[in-house]
């Protein structure tokens, strides 16, 4: 199981700038009260361990005979099939097919080279979009429609939804042209969706079976209701980083995982956590970060920069792998002493060092850790994250599965494009933009 040292953030250890032992008690029992009192449908994260896996393993057996696989998403619809590939299977266009590309952004110049890249006749596109309504991944979308039919290719064959079982105009469209559609459960939330098809469609692509990832899903929901804190580390975690922010004043978390196979689960942990708790003047700052890269690049600002950081670890104890360091030039000190070790005793020191080098200059930090990298253990890690973010947001007192901060930006967009219904936004964007501007 997914382990927690907290050690590093109480009075004991780190002075007048750690919390009590009583203190992180007493939030943690209170967190798991709210948590299984929470009276919002979006709960349902907890038990998406339970659904039905048929079509996305008959669909993803007839991927796997493309060349090339296309996932247009945005936020969580993106984040975490990113995840899943860099984490579970590493350079994967080196080595494997479908080659996979996830496109995230409107980005032109990396649409161009994608399209470059890939043979049309022998792709497959999958398009995610939970409300169906996304902007950023309808334009791709419609240009590669366009693409396809341009191509006298049939539709059906060439693209797969992910979106509401029921509504948006993906869905509108798969039942006019009998578009492969596969549902995302009615109550899970994009940031939290990653364990459903929109996760799991692209991990049995990858030939792994998404049971495996659900098991570690299900033992995490299975301990997020447990009122031992023994068994619920979730709870602590959750109320540290909240008492750190309340008690402490330290708004920023650093998320730091060990590996490079877990350095996009920073950006995913940064979209769940600020946009499920940044409301009514809450919420903390996520900064994605990369153990030991951002030990020469950050660490010097986390040592003797503004007293407003929380860092986050996350270590691996075996990464997998183990590659000896030579012992050669036996005159040279600063060579010769790392010759017998390896790279895994290497990376895992380097946590070491950085986690007592914060602790011994009094600042906070936590360790949650991985036995190893796996679909079980990534499966835990998601639905961990998931569990101390909605903890989190009970805390605070907000809804942590809403984002209403994100839709006036929606709505000024759709203004912008001259979508119906939002001409008054249309003209706030035509006002702003006659506007002075200082520019030189």
């Amino acid at each position: 199981m997914v382990k927690l040292d907290f050690s590093n953030i109480l009075y004991e250890q780190i002075g007048d700038n750690g919390l009590s032992a009583s203190e992180v008690e007493s939030t943690a029992k209170k967190a798991i009260s709210l948590f299984s009192e929470m009276p919002y449908k979006e709960l349902e994260f907890l038990d998406i361990y339970r659904q039905d896996l048929t079509m996305i393993k008959e669909l993803a057996k007839k991927a796997r005979d493309y060349e090339y696989f296309i996932l247009l998403g945005i936020g969580g619809s993106a984040l975490g099939p990113k995840v899943i590939v860099e984490s579970l299977s590493p350079m994967h266009n080196l080595k494997r097919k479908p080659k996979i590309f996830i496109y995230d952004n409107v980005d032109p110049v990396t649409f161009k080279n994608i399209i470059e890249t890939v043979d049309l006749n022998r792709t497959l596109i999958n398009v995610v979009s939970k409300s169906g309504a996304t902007s950023e991944t309808l334009a791709s979308f419609l240009i590669l429609w366009k693409l396809i039919r341009d191509r006298k290719l049939e539709v059906n064959e060439h693209f797969v939804f992910t979106t509401d079982p029921e509504k948006g105009n993906l869905r509108i469209i798969a039942n006019e042209y009998e578009i492969p559609c596969l549902s995302i459960p009615k109550n899970v939330v994009g940031r939290y969706s990653v364990l459903s098809p929109v996760g799991l469609f692209l991990l049995e692509i990858l030939g792994i079976k998404s049971e495996e990832m659900l098991e570690g899903a299900r033992d995490i929901s299975e301990r997020a209701l447990k009122t031992s804190l023994q068994e619920n580390s979730m709870a602590v975690t959750a109320s540290s980083l909240y008492l750190m922010d309340k008690l402490k004043g330290r708004k920023v978390v650093v998320f730091l995982p060990y590996s490079d196979r877990l350095k996009t689960l920073s950006e995913w942990f940064c979209q769940l956590w600020a946009e499920s708790l940044g409301k009514e003047g809450n919420g903390t700052t996520p900064y994605p970060s990369l153990g030991t890269t951002d030990q020469h690049s950050q660490l010097q600002l986390w040592m003797e920069g503004p007293e407003d950081k929380v860092i986050l670890f996350v270590c691996v104890e075996r990464h997998g792998y183990q590659e000896e360091i030579p012992e050669e030039f036996h005159d040279l000190e600063g060579l010769r002493f790392l010759g017998g070790h390896t790279l895994e005793e290497l990376i895992n020191t380097e946590q070491l060092a950085t986690e007592m080098a914060l602790t011994m200059n009094k600042k906070p930090n936590l360790k949650l850790i991985l036995p190893k990298i796996d679909p079980y253990r990534i499966g835990q890690i998601f639905q961990y994250l998931q569990v101390v973010t909605a903890m989190a947001g009970l805390l605070y007192g907000v809804n942590p599965f809403n984002q209403p901060g994100v839709e006036l930006g929606k709505r000024l967009t759709y203004g912008a494009l001259g979508k119906r219904g939002f001409e008054t936004e249309g003209e706030e964007i035509k006002t702003y933009l006659k506007k002075p501007r200082f520019i030189i």
